[in-house]
């Protein structure tokens, strides 16, 4: 499917790593880029977000390039995308929009699947009004006699039950995972999740860890299922791994409300491996950005290890840095060489001690 991209600069100054990063969704999304449409902006305007002269620029580059569709790289809200889709007669997807479609596209677990289409659906109600104009009223006639409701309020009624459905799924999933947890807790098994910026790696270091073979690749969001795998760490003992999702800036949170089962993995961990890509130019953006979303679903507190992977990318040793306190930092390795393994074992193993405790003396408190 041939796109046009509308990338909007709004004077924010990683504005290009940002516009990169949805050239990598959209082809991730399987769209061939036919160009890239850049517009600078003090603020959005109301009616297109762009002014009105870049639309009609835009729809000429569209019309000369035969595209199929228009990626947004901003969200935009239900009048915006109404009135862009009128003047290009051509679907319009924004950055919310593109996001849902690719966990659509990568979720494979039923969980999963139920996650996705709870979040397609929760934005989706807000843009139920421009999809029946032709229907403003159901008119008489066989099949369409009786009480008169409006063609809108069925939709909404229908995706407000599905909406329901979904989420008393997503509770019987969640209390699943709590009766998981507690009899991983008293087997004594330290729980480690892997946390970390969208291709920063975590499924490979996961594999490397686990020698477990989940799907790792290089692309946004190749992992959207919690995998959870049991090994032994000499000095640890027994751990429990899981690789959850990536994160990425500006993460709809209709996704977060929808992940919500799966990012309790994260939050009930006594330890975290923040992986961060040691490789990538944009890595001091992505850490802060994983850690906002963190303290939004209340990781915020829990010990955790920065893991710089994919070193042999940039010709870094591996190697083990503290803080001022002594206590274990950064972890330098590089998953696809199995190199530095050793030491983030026993960085697992050190710190989890430390917090395996902290976390006894709590449930200890609490129960007095």
């Amino acid at each position: 499917m041939r796109a046009l991209i509308i990338s909007v600069d709004l004077g924010n100054p990683d504005f290009e790593a940002h516009a990169q990063e949805f050239a990598m969704l959209a082809r991730g999304a399987g769209a061939e880029i036919a160009d890239t449409l850049l517009a600078r902006r003090d603020r959005p305007d109301a009616k297109y977000f762009i002014g009105s002269g870049k639309v009609e620029e835009a729809v000429l580059l569209a019309k000369a390039h035969d595209v199929d569709i228009v990626l947004f790289d901003h969200p935009l809200s239900p009048a915006q995308q109404r009135n862009l889709e009128r003047e290009f007669n051509l679907r319009v997807v924004d950055r919310v929009a593109l996001i849902l479609d690719i966990f659509a596209l990568r979720a494979k677990s039923h969980e999963g699947k139920l996650q996705v289409e709870l979040a397609q659906l929760q934005h989706l109600t807000t843009r139920l009004t421009r999809m029946w104009t032709h229907l403003e009223r159901q008119r008489g006639g066989i099949g369409m006699r009786g009480p008169g409701e409006s063609q809108l309020e069925m939709d909404r009624r229908m995706i407000g039950a599905r909406v329901k459905l979904l989420r008393e799924r997503l509770d019987r999933v969640e209390r699943q995972r709590v009766t998981q947890r507690r009899s991983r807790a008293r087997g004594g098994a330290l729980s480690v999740s892997l946390v970390g910026y969208t291709n920063a790696g975590k499924s490979s270091l996961f594999n490397a860890l686990t020698r477990a073979g989940a799907y790792a690749a290089d692309q946004l969001f190749a992992t959207l299922d919690t995998t959870t795998r049991r090994i032994w760490i000499e000095g640890a003992g027994p751990v429990v791994i899981s690789d959850t999702v990536g994160f990425i800036r500006d993460l709809p949170p209709t996704l977060i409300a929808a992940f919500r089962a799966t990012l309790e993995e994260t939050v009930q961990a006594d330890l975290l491996l923040h992986v961060v890509d040691a490789a990538s130019p944009q890595r001091d953006e992505q850490i802060l950005e994983v850690q906002k979303v963190l303290g939004e679903i209340g990781a915020g507190n829990i010990p955790v290890i920065m893991v710089y992977n994919k070193i042999d990318l940039v010709g870094l040793p591996p190697r083990v840095e503290h803080n001022a306190h002594g206590t274990i930092a950064r972890v330098f390795v590089s998953a696809a060489e199995r190199a530095g393994l050793d030491a983030l074992r026993a960085a697992i193993a050190q710190t989890g001690q430390i917090a395996g405790n902290n976390a006894s003396n709590i449930q200890t408190v609490q129960s007095e």
